[in-house]
């Protein structure tokens, strides 16, 4: 009963985190703008933003089995929500790009903190072998939706608040604010976590000496790291708040159409998820995950170029 509680609580606050990811991706750079930040100190901010959680993420999920589970996705929580009002009431760009690097802001609208790392060993924790990969592939549906959820939701948001004689900063500052609450009510979930999702852990004095938390698994968790790294280097390149920033610049595209058109792309992620498990089963996980990244990726190379996103598109 206890197990399946903890599952219903990991699911719940994804689906809750990742609708405030995409909530907030369609206006952040946006509201950026508006409070007076040029171009290439957005751009900058967002660096920080995924440097600083890179590194935060990998202290925090590291030391997690050691100061529990549940404190470290509790002070996830705490940074979200932070970072959000921080977002909200202050204009000066040094104390915004330090808590965008301390704290938990996406501007891709996808995970970032060490939510994902945790909650996934915690399920794996929880579930049966036979179980974690038809789970997973429902945990990534329900997070694609939630994200393409919360983008419309926001975009339309935002739009329906300037029609009705809201300015845009305003607008958008609400949306943050809603950023600030859903941060707020994850934390409140996680308390409600039991002791199933920590990691029973044994002396063990003769152990052989850990890097970074890492010990049989290391030199599997290097590579799939390596592999990550290059597909996440890539995705920098296009991030979702300013390919928002790019549509309403360049085509004039109102903020709830924006949101409609994350809306589609999520969704159709999401359904892969559930595609993708059906593939494993055939090819393996490896297989499937570099078999439809690679022609994913060459296709959305091609189309950004044909977009004018890179490469000097006409006007």
């Amino acid at each position: 009963m206890k197990t399946n509680h903890n599952i219903i609580i990991l699911f719940a606050t994804r689906i809750i985190r990742l609708f405030c990811y995409g909530f907030l991706s369609v206006v952040l750079a946006l509201y950026l703008v508006q409070v007076g930040l040029p171009e290439p100190q957005i751009g900058l901010l967002f660096t920080l933003t995924l440097a600083g959680d890179a590194g935060i993420s990998l202290w925090l999920t590291t030391s997690a089995d050691r100061f529990g589970r549940k404190r470290t996705l509790i002070l996830g929580a705490l940074l979200m929500l932070g970072a959000g009002v921080v977002f909200i009431i202050t204009r000066n760009v040094v104390v915004l790009m330090a808590a965008a690097i301390i704290g938990v802001i996406s501007p891709s609208g996808n995970e970032i903190g060490p939510f994902l790392s945790v909650e996934q060993a915690a399920l794996s924790h929880l579930l049966p072998d036979d179980k974690r990969t038809n789970v997973f592939a429902w945990y990534n549906l329900v997070g694609s939706f939630a994200t393409a959820t919360g983008a419309l939701s926001g975009g339309w948001l935002a739009q329906w608040l300037q029609s009705n004689g809201m300015s845009a900063l305003d607008a958008y500052r609400v949306v943050l604010m809603g950023y600030s609450i859903g941060g707020l009510i994850i934390g409140i979930l996680f308390l409600t976590l039991s002791q199933d999702v920590e990691v029973d852990l044994k002396p063990q004095p003769e152990a052989a000496p850990r890097l970074l938390g890492l010990h049989k698994s290391r030199s599997v968790v290097i590579r799939l790291s390596a592999l990550f790294s290059m597909d996440a280097f890539a995705g920098g390149l296009i991030v979702q708040s300013m390919i928002a920033y790019w549509f309403f610049i360049k085509f004039g595209v109102n903020h709830g159409i924006i949101g409609s058109i994350f809306f589609g792309a999520n969704v159709l992620a999401g359904i892969s998820a559930l595609l993708a498990v059906r593939l494993a089963n055939k090819i393996g996980l490896i297989n499937t995950m570099v078999f439809t990244h690679v022609p994913s990726n060459i296709w959305l190379s091609g189309n950004c170029r044909e977009l004018g996103i890179y490469g000097g598109g006409s006007e």
